[in-house]
């Protein structure tokens, strides 16, 4: 009997141990397992890795939840033939469902609710027993992964898991910045209109080629000038003065004014972004490179349009 009670008490501390983890993981911040990591902690570092991985915890737990089920089931099982031993079906009925409360508050309930109110503490806690729970159910947990991974390819959908967490966390944490008041309603505002334009491709905000102004290599500094005031650009693409019209580079218009002389300055490279870039990636790479202009293509090297970054930020505060 002492076997069958240890067997029990085995199967509740799987259930709660894989139950609370769960949960923990739903609720963690990524922001402090980032923080921890940078700190030079190899606890948070394989975390916040389990963390950009959901599938393989979810398949983790999935396994394990069954396994502490199925010892429960046993352990019940076993102990109702002990006590019971003449085979009274009435006993075997009345057992489980007398269990089945002590079942779902301590393997469930309680610890999903410590996970929740303490995810950061005790999921670093029981971090060492996933990850050998993780290496112990590999084979069944492999099966798994791949089965989702078949799912997705049939249905020709990919996971957003992970996004949505992370959007699910920013948007928290601009919440409780702005409640403790480190946060202006405008940079609330701000980041949440990047968050809304984050995964748009860049060819929606791209001003068409034939629309937009160009000048040539034989155009005159004068002249480049009255097309950027004209046309309120400050940019302005140049294009070979022969026949085929190949890009060459562009112009700001401002260093044509501060030349005192007139003269056109040397032109200035322009960024190539295909046109499924995104817009968050697009603006970054502009911002990088002195807030250059984009020469927008699409798959077969043909230049859509352009757009640069003083725009894209417009779309930003606009908004």
């Amino acid at each position: 009997m002492m076997f069958v009670v240890i067997l029990f008490a085995i199967g509740i501390a799987l259930s709660a141990f894989f139950s609370g983890s769960e949960t923990g993981f739903y609720r963690v911040t990524r922001v402090r397992l980032l923080i921890d990591w940078l700190a030079g902690d190899w606890l948070a570092r394989g975390l916040l890795w389990t963390t950009n991985h959901p599938s393989v915890f979810v398949a983790t737990t999935l396994v394990g939840n069954n396994l502490a089920n199925y010892i429960v089931s046993l352990a019940v099982v076993m102990g109702t033939q002990i006590i019971f031993a003449g085979g009274n079906y009435m006993a075997e009925l009345l057992v489980p469902m007398l269990v089945a409360p002590v079942v779902f508050i301590y393997g469930e309930l309680l610890p999903k609710s410590v996970f929740y109110d303490v995810p950061n503490r005790f999921l670093r806690r029981c971090a060492p027993g996933l990850a050998i729970a993780a290496v112990l159910l590999i084979p069944v947990t492999i099966v798994l992964w791949l089965f989702n991974k078949c799912l997705q390819l049939l249905m020709r959908q990919s996971p957003r898991v992970l996004e949505t967490l992370a959007r699910r966390e920013l948007s928290e944490l601009l919440m409780e910045g702005h409640d403790v008041g480190i946060l202006q309603p405008a940079q609330q505002t701000l980041a949440q209109a990047i968050f809304r334009r984050v995964n748009l491709p860049i060819r929606e905000f791209v001003v068409p080629y034939g629309r937009y102004p160009r000048a040539t290599t034989k155009t005159r500094a004068q002249d480049v000038l009255q097309l950027a005031a004209r046309q309120q650009r400050a940019l302005i693409p140049v294009e070979e003065a022969s026949g085929n019209r190949r890009l060459v580079g562009y112009i700001r218009a401002a260093d044509i004014a501060i030349d005192q002389l007139g003269q056109m300055p040397p032109l200035r490279s322009l960024v190539k972004l295909r046109d499924n870039e995104s817009y968050l990636s697009a603006t970054a790479q502009l911002i990088e490179q002195d807030y250059a202009l984009g020469q927008i293509v699409d798959e077969t090297g043909k230049t859509l349009g352009f757009v640069s970054a003083k725009e894209l930020t417009a779309v930003l505060l606009s908004g």
